[in-house]
């Protein structure tokens, strides 16, 4: 059961990790850039930002989840501390420019709060995964880094729960409104479930050195 769910989670990191690039192949009034005037869609500060987050974000969520492996931290701790820089960066990039473009949000100030607080979680806890990890307070790292994946795994949460309330409630507006909130809060709570009660091993925390 639980190599199951492995399976799947990681098989879902990866579908939408690469779901931005499909934004490049067909026509833009795609998916979220549906709801969007036109106003917008050529408004060239905002489509730099909205490009910015999803393809950095992609990454971020294609190349997250390898750094919880094991055997990889152990093992081929120069590939874990390569992987881990790239998604700090396209981690705190796709943060702040997921932070601009939710001014814009669909639905309005609700859901414009939901991303803005969303964006900010993410960039501190990464930021803050970063610092402890040169510093090397690796259990705090692999803590931090636990509630960064799980707000980036955002992306994911949200094209599962969006479909679902839009059918239950008929209303795309308010069932974005509710995802907002919902792709990411119930998130923290699992990685503080992973966290807290499987518990991380703080003896086998590897010390990495800047």
């Amino acid at each position: 059961m639980k190599k199951s769910i492995n399976v799947l989670f990681i098989i879902l990191c990866i579908l939408i990790g690469l779901y931005p690039f499909i934004y490049f192949f067909i026509d833009r009034k795609f998916g979220l850039l549906s709801s969007k005037n036109s106003e917008l869609l050529a408004n060239d500060l905002w489509n730099i930002a909205f490009y910015s987050h999803i393809i950095l974000g992609g990454i971020a969520l294609l190349i997250g989840w390898v750094q919880f492996n094991k055997h990889i931290r152990s093992n081929r701790l120069y590939l874990h501390k390569l992987l881990g820089k790239a998604y700090i960066i396209s981690a705190l990039i796709s943060g702040i420019t997921g932070i601009y473009i939710a001014l814009f949000a669909t639905g309005g100030i609700i859901a414009s709060l939901g991303f803005i607080i969303l964006g900010v979680i993410w960039m501190y806890t990464t930021s803050k995964a970063y610092l402890n990890a040169i510093q090397g307070k690796i259990y705090k790292h692999q803590i931090l880094m636990y509630y960064s994946y799980s707000v980036c795994f955002a992306a994911v949460t949200l094209r599962i729960w969006l479909p679902i309330l839009s059918a239950l409630l008929g209303d795309f507006i308010i069932a974005y409104r509710i995802v907002a909130w919902l792709c990411w809060i119930p998130n923290l709570v699992v990685a503080h479930y992973l966290i807290n009660v499987i518990k991380l091993d703080k003896t086998t925390s590897t010390v990495i050195k800047n």
